[in-house]
């Protein structure tokens, strides 16, 4: 069995199932209670590991604020902030990105040919180079490398086309998914696992953990079942 982090999935969707409108704005649609449980996520992980093109969007890191999480991090041992990983096929990241400011751990997950402008460059701690035949992210091979890392708790925080990748592969373990009040609507919208869709034989299934009502909100924790 592949050693490797417990990989949780967390996103905030609208009504019809989007995590953005078609024209993929940057805009944070859930509320404060869905941004505190976030946070909490978060502060659970060891690491928080997104797609360069969530990375893109936002530009910054999803950090630890709230001062009694970090406080309960460092209690435990732990950094005051989870190491933020930036997974990327091109490594074709903007150096000049709030990301490459903020005081947090970075690291970079490429393949050989993605990684080679950031190897004598500053902004990542740690480059690690997997590929596929592909030439694409082996990430099972990357997963395997965190958890010899020591990263045993890893949030996943987008976007759709990364997380696609991460289910096609089996790499997937939970999901907290906030349900929004609102309807974004068009096919073209991103949602939390885009791409070309799973092999009906390989679709996973879920079991409904918790449900829960915050206002206007519906928080949903799912396993994925082996």
């Amino acid at each position: 069995m592949l050693k490797r982090p417990h990989t949780t999935v967390v996103f905030a969707i609208s009504a019809d199932g989007k995590i953005s409108d078609v024209a993929r704005s940057r805009e944070i649609f859930g509320s404060d209670a869905d941004y505190a449980h976030l946070e909490h996520q978060v502060a659970l992980s060891d690491a928080v590991i997104v797609g360069a093109g969530t990375l893109r969007a936002g530009g910054s890191s999803m950090r630890v604020q709230n001062s009694d999480l970090i406080e309960a991090r460092k209690q435990q041992g732990k950094p005051p902030q989870p190491v933020q990983i930036v997974c990327s096929n091109s490594g074709a990241i903007d150096p000049d990105l709030k990301f490459f400011q903020q005081p947090i751990t970075r690291w970079l997950i490429s393949t050989p040919k993605g990684a080679e402008d950031w190897q004598n460059r500053p902004g990542f701690e740690r480059v690690l180079t997997f590929e596929t035949s592909k030439q694409s992210v082996d990430l099972p091979a990357a997963l395997e490398a965190l958890a010899d890392s020591g990263i045993e708790r890893m949030a996943v925080l987008g976007g759709g086309g990364f997380v696609a990748a991460l289910f096609a592969d089996g790499l997937i373990d939970e999901l907290h998914l906030t349900v929004c009040p609102l309807i974004f609507g068009g096919e073209k919208a991103p949602t939390p696992v885009d791409g070309d869709g799973l092999p009906p034989d390989s679709i996973p299934e879920l079991e409904l953990l918790s449900s829960k009502t915050i206002g206007q909100e519906i928080f949903l924790h799912y396993r994925v079942k082996s």
